[in-house]
């Protein structure tokens, strides 16, 4: 019988490029020269050990793989096709008896740790794991020429944003799956605009194209499932001719545990894991979708953030509970909502001392959003700075205070706002006069930002004649 094709007997599994291996070197010769069946694998050069027969090599890791060796030298004992005992690194009394040879090395020192075996080699693992350990692909496999570039040949198969992506080799996806605990053949549900099964292996092979770590997985594959949720109808914000497109704000460990900024330049360039995240749920959106500018995405400008917004929260410096906890998630737990949202606007003020004077300028800034006179339930997210904060941290004011007066002070008399008022066309039905109207449906809190400079920002919602609504989820794993 025989393992692997190795008879039974003494198995030695070395390489050259190991001090102990080479050390070990006169063991091998004088356990074959005692007559012991002994097989010795080598890993890097077949012309090593000298002197020692039943030599095979190993340089393409098959049986090394295949016996989990993890340090050389390792010496086995096969019995009937079976590995009975092992030995890891050069142990004197350990290789006594295991081989039941006497005075084995008596000029070598008592013991000496091994080397790291190639297939743990990192730069040789995972291609390992998928020539031989059965890892396969669900998605479709495509062949580049040997004379095309790698990163225009992405370019010319209209996988890239506009910006060069990280061709997804078999590794690098394999490598990306390695972040979550999710199996790769999950369908996660259908990716609009064209509905296409979106499965964890997918979302992996566009991490890898939009720079994401492993790490970042559990996160992303949130935003996705997010995205998907029937709530978000992500397939209207692909398709409105608005400037709207996805904002990802994570909220709990993870984003300390990734590295996430929800500092200085939160919603700016800089931090790998923000950038990465949001480009890396566009790309899904885009190759696996289907949602293309041009194509279903009719955006008549669309906004820098359709390459990806992602920001976290800061919650250890904020004195009002995180939004995912605002949104029904229990502290202490990782989140990621999701916001159909456009661009930045500003709320600069720099002089306002009191609460009251600062949520009306707050007010009035948000009272112009999307146009003066548009009221018609809109969603926004306040992203409050921590200069802002500390006003109404200091007068006590919780976060459901500052969230009332918003919405008392941005409803307005109906007749401030109907069609023709102030010379404009835009505005409510004249039937509306009499009441009072809502600027908003809903509004969010997040604080983020950098601790210098009396700015806040708000991010305006796809909403109003839309059924879009800002969509949560729990971050697995």
């Amino acid at each position: 019988m025989s393992l692997h094709g190795i008879p039974d007997g003494l198995v030695a599994v070395v390489k050259r490029d190991c001090p102990t291996c080479v050390m070990v070197e006169p063991v091998l010769r004088q356990l074959a020269a005692a007559g012991t069946p002994i097989s010795v694998l080598t890993q890097d050069d077949p012309a090593f050990p000298t002197g020692v027969p039943g030599v095979i090599d190993d340089t393409g890791l098959e049986r090394s793989f295949e016996l989990n060796i993890e340090t050389v030298p390792t010496l086995l004992r096969i019995e009937h096709g079976r590995e009975t005992t092992r030995a890891v690194g050069w142990h004197r009394g350990e290789w006594e008896g295991l081989t039941g040879i006497r005075a084995l090395g008596v000029d070598l020192p008592e013991q000496r740790p091994g080397c790291g075996s190639l297939t743990a080699d990192p730069n040789t693992a995972d291609e390992l794991a998928i020539r031989l350990g059965g890892v396969t692909f669900e998605s479709e496999k495509v062949e580049i020429g040997g004379y095309e570039d790698e990163q225009e040949a992405c370019f010319d198969r209209d996988w890239s944003d506009g910006l060069p992506v990280v061709p997804p080799t078999p590794v690098r996806v394999y490598r990306m799956l390695q972040g979550t605990q999710r199996d790769p053949k999950e369908v996660l549900g259908l990716m609009p605009p064209d509905y296409e099964p979106c499965t964890v292996e997918k979302v992996a092979i566009n991490a890898v194209m939009a720079g994401c770590r492993p790490e970042y997985m559990p996160v992303l594959i949130a935003a996705v499932e997010a995205a998907l949720d029937d709530a978000f109808v992500l397939h209207g914000i692909v398709a409105t001719t608005m400037f709207v497109g996805p904002i990802v704000i994570v909220n709990g460990p993870v984003r300390k545990a990734i590295g996430m900024n929800s500092g200085v330049n939160a919603l700016g360039q800089g931090n790998r894991a923000n950038s990465s995240i949001g480009r890396a749920l566009q790309l899904v959106i885009r190759n696996v979708g289907g949602g293309k500018p041009g194509g279903v995405d009719r955006a008549a400008f669309g906004t820098p953030g359709k390459v990806g917004f992602c920001f976290a929260e800061n919650e250890e410096d904020s004195c009002w509970e995180p939004l995912s906890v605002e949104r029904g998630i229990a502290p202490g737990k990782s989140a990621v909502t999701l916001f159909a949202g456009y661009g930045v606007q500003g709320i600069v003020d720099q002089n306002s001392r009191t609460p009251e004077s600062l949520v009306r300028s707050f007010a009035a800034c948000l009272a112009v959003m999307r146009h003066p006179k548009i009221y018609q339930g809109l969603d926004a997210i306040v992203v409050i700075s921590p200069e802002h904060l500390r006003v109404f941290r200091e007068a006590g004011w919780a976060k459901k205070r500052f969230i009332s007066e918003l919405m008392t002070l941005t409803t307005v008399p109906a007749e401030q706002i109907v069609t023709g008022a102030g010379g404009m066309t835009p505005g409510t039905p004249e039937s509306a006069r009499g009441t009072m109207v809502r600027k908003f449906r809903e509004l969010l809190v997040v604080h983020a930002g950098g601790i210098a400079g009396l700015f806040s920002a708000v991010l305006e919602g796809w909403s109003g004649n839309s059924q879009s609504r800002i969509t949560t989820k729990e971050v697995r794993n």
